[in-house]
């Protein structure tokens, strides 16, 4: 059996069992990335969150599957440890899940403000109940697992930012919206565990906006998503993409972004096994860092809102930073949130960066 692009795929191992969860932990300050990655020019449109793609039908189907490899095989060159697709096959990481939804009307997108009015997006709108028309990641899955022998990664958005992504019209009901979407969600991830994926993750920039509703129901909707899973999983929690709404936004949050401290006690008390937080050049108290007692930290030392790209002293330096506040074999090094829109030559170099970082940091810290 071959790739589109010609490559074997080789046989896909059967992962349906996962007999220890703790087998990840070498080597110290593991790497890996928030998510997405900058798409090739010959996919999208670059630079873009939302880009168009530059392809259709076998075609475009074929463009996103060669740009997976692609990014599967810069990641490991860098020195990235847990490894993911990069979100190639995805125009925007939340509408790439709600594509496969039934009981979205995507013909008719509305504009609506999410995050509490931040920015503006033009959006489908909920008008019957959610189901899945099948699988959603099958591909990414099949082609990154049969093409890397490194721990492998998938994201897809979390319930809650879901929910704010969409104008619903049908359960009028947030917290309801959100556990039938964790519903679709879980048949996803458990799907995805099966084909051999080591980590799901989960992302919800929504934490950062609506922290009354984390404690409500955000964190039971995620506990739904993650149900019965044996792979290790993860929420991922930032301040959003290097957007000009995004930074906008941050300069108005004042000297410190003290948002973590309102949910991290909330999420040290969770099922999930990692939470992933934005660390460099931001306003967030290090300090923090200690709410998230007994969970895997993956620390962000890399800021997706520049092209500045980090030297490995500024990465250890952060790494250092997180151990006075978390067991060194509970932390991660990854980035701040994902790199879609950033030049891809700069995406690369920050890649490298990381790694080189965390393994200055080994060298002093173990």
């Amino acid at each position: 059996m071959q790739s589109s692009a010609g490559f074997p795929l080789n046989p896909v191992p059967d992962y349906d069992v996962f007999p220890d969860k703790n087998r990840f932990y070498t080597p110290m300050f593991e790497t890996t990335i928030a998510g997405s990655l900058p798409k090739p020019s010959w996919l999208a449109e670059p630079g873009k969150l939302w880009p168009q793609w530059k392809l259709a039908g076998e075609a475009l189907d074929e463009a996103k599957r060669d740009a997976t490899l692609v990014w599967l095989k810069t990641q490991e060159d860098a020195g990235i440890d847990v490894v993911g697709d990069g979100e190639q096959s995805r125009q925007h990481f939340v509408h790439g899940f709600l594509e496969s939804v039934e009981g979205l009307d995507f013909q008719h997108k509305v504009k609506m403000g999410i995050r509490n009015n931040r920015y503006d997006a033009m959006v489908p709108v909920v008008v019957a109940a959610v189901r899945l028309r099948g699988r959603v990641h099958a591909t990414e899955a099949q082609v990154a697992r049969a093409h890397t022998t490194r721990k492998l990664k998938i994201t897809m958005p979390g319930p809650m930012t879901m929910v704010d992504t969409v104008s619903d019209s049908h359960y009028r009901d947030k917290a309801k919206l959100a556990m039938a979407l964790a519903e679709l969600l879980n048949q996803e991830a458990r799907a995805l565990e099966a084909q051999g994926v080591d980590v799901i993750q989960f992302d919800e920039p929504a934490f950062n906006v609506y922290m009354d509703d984390v404690k409500r129901w955000g964190i039971d909707a995620l506990h739904r998503a993650i149900e019965g899973l044996k792979c290790r999983t993860a929420v991922h929690i930032c301040y959003g993409y290097g957007i000009q709404a995004n930074i906008d936004w941050k300069n108005s949050l004042g000297s410190q972004w003290r948002q973590y401290e309102e949910i991290f006690p909330a999420l040290a008390k969770s099922r999930l096994d990692q939470v992933s937080v934005e660390c460099m050049h931001s306003h967030v108290p290090m300090s923090l860092l200690k709410l998230l007692g007994g969970k895997d930290v993956l620390v962000g030392a890399i800021d997706v809102a520049t092209d500045r790209v980090e030297t490995a002293e500024e990465v250890a330096g952060l790494i250092a930073e997180a151990v006075k506040y978390v067991p060194r074999e509970r932390i991660l090094a990854c980035t701040n949130c994902g790199m879609a829109p950033m030049k891809r030559e700069v995406a690369v170099a920050k890649l490298q960066a990381l790694s080189a970082g965390a393994a200055l940091a080994r060298e002093r810290l173990a």
